[in-house]
């Protein structure tokens, strides 16, 4: 099988690039090993910048997020049992929007497959196994993999890396330079059937640890806990976690206790690697770096690295020039840098770490009590979290 970019991964980032190849005449092929209902059900991030959604209306594929999707125009800061409102809109011009990762991913699964490939072959391919990447320093990288019981070979240019954290292709490259960081705490997330607590997002500074509202419809709530990273959910009934959501987040009959229908844990770890490309082999996404959720950089940063790779990819086809290439992790690093930094400042300002210390407790409200009424500090934060604007 021949294509011109080899892609793996059918989350945000493999879709989008394909795609976004695809407007530009460029052949791919995505290798995903999960199903397509599994990648379509799977719930993720679920906060978009304003550049994200203008880059996916860009490329044409995002009809329902603007339909469906829940623009926002402020935050909340809740410490102290008070709320504060930070006007990302008034003090940005931009907004953020809500709709959920697996949404995006439903939007492009179903514009690449009713594009198709431009060569002959299927633009995706679901339910893949023992993906392996090849030659990759050379001018011809080759993807093995078996799908449907035969063994097959992809024999293409470039290799877009877009398996997510646990994936085969950041392990395929040697001599990795990794940064990490690993939080000695974790969310524990439901999905219930209850109309949203708020308009907007509200997140709650308290005693017992951080909580999150946010949503992700009009009839569907998303909250959050802080927890143990080894939490038991077994000892989370839906009574506690109402009583404890009423509790952190300050909120009584407003907070509506519906149905749960989804819990789970989510770790929380800061990870980047900057060595985003080996070769004819290149990392975006979560391949790459993973982000505490507070900031609600996830998406976001994955969707900007693509950007910079469909556009040097795009460049190389149509005009033999390969700086762009050469740059990618360069310029892609400095966001991803700068997207950890707001992460950590949110994630460090909000949460309750380890032990019970007064002097750290009143830091993180004198910071949150500076960020909330100073002008120039909600400013910061405000740029930050509408996103700051794309270098490519």
């Amino acid at each position: 099988m021949r294509t011109q970019v080899g892609i793996i991964g059918a989350g945000p980032s493999g879709l989008l690039l394909s795609h976004l190849l695809h407007l530009a005449g460029i052949d791919s092929i995505v290798l995903e090993v999960r199903s397509r209902d599994y990648v379509e059900q799977r719930v993720r991030a679920g906060l978009l910048e304003q550049g994200s959604v203008e880059t996916l209306t860009e490329a044409g594929v995002a009809d329902r997020l603007h339909r469906e999707g829940l623009v926002h125009h402020g935050i909340e800061l809740r410490f102290d049992g008070v709320g504060h409102r930070i006007p990302l809109t008034d003090l940005t011009g931009k907004v953020v929007t809500i709709y959920g990762q697996q949404e995006v991913v439903k939007d492009l699964i179903a514009a690449r497959l009713a594009a198709g490939a431009r060569h002959d072959h299927a633009p995706i391919l679901f339910e893949v196994e023992d993906v392996a990447v090849h030659d990759v320093t050379g001018a011809t990288p080759r993807i093995t993999f078996r799908h449907e019981g035969r063994e097959q070979v992809v024999e293409c240019d470039f290799v877009g890396g877009c398996d997510g954290f646990h994936g085969i292709c950041r392990p395929a490259i040697p001599d990795l330079a990794i940064f990490e960081r690993v939080y000695p705490f974790a969310w524990l997330g439901i999905l219930s059937h209850s109309r949203p607590v708020s308009e907007e997002l509200i997140y709650a500074r308290h005693a017992e640890g951080f909580a999150l509202a946010t949503m992700r419809s009009n009839t569907v709530s998303r909250l959050y806990l802080q927890c143990a990273p080894d939490e038991d959910l077994a000892l989370w009934s839906d009574a506690r976690i109402w009583d404890e959501l009423h509790r952190r987040l300050g909120c009584g009959a407003e907070l509506e206790e519906g149905k749960i229908f989804q819990k789970g844990v989510t770790p929380m770890r800061s990870f980047v690697c900057e060595t985003m490309r080996h070769g004819r082999l290149f990392l975006a996404g979560d391949a790459a770096h993973i982000v505490p959720p507070t900031g609600a950089k996830g998406m976001n940063l994955a969707i900007a690295d693509i950007r910079v790779l469909a556009r040097g990819l795009e460049r190389f086809y149509a005009k033999g020039e390969t700086d762009l290439l050469d740059r990618y992790a360069e310029i892609c690093l400095r966001r991803i840098w700068k997207g950890q930094r707001f992460s950590w400042w949110m994630t460090s300002m909000l949460h309750r770490f380890d032990g019970d210390d007064p002097f750290e407790h009143r830091v993180q409200v004198a910071e949150l009590d500076y960020v909330s009424t100073s002008r120039a500090a909600m400013t910061t934060l405000a740029e930050n979290y509408v996103g700051l604007p794309f270098e490519v």
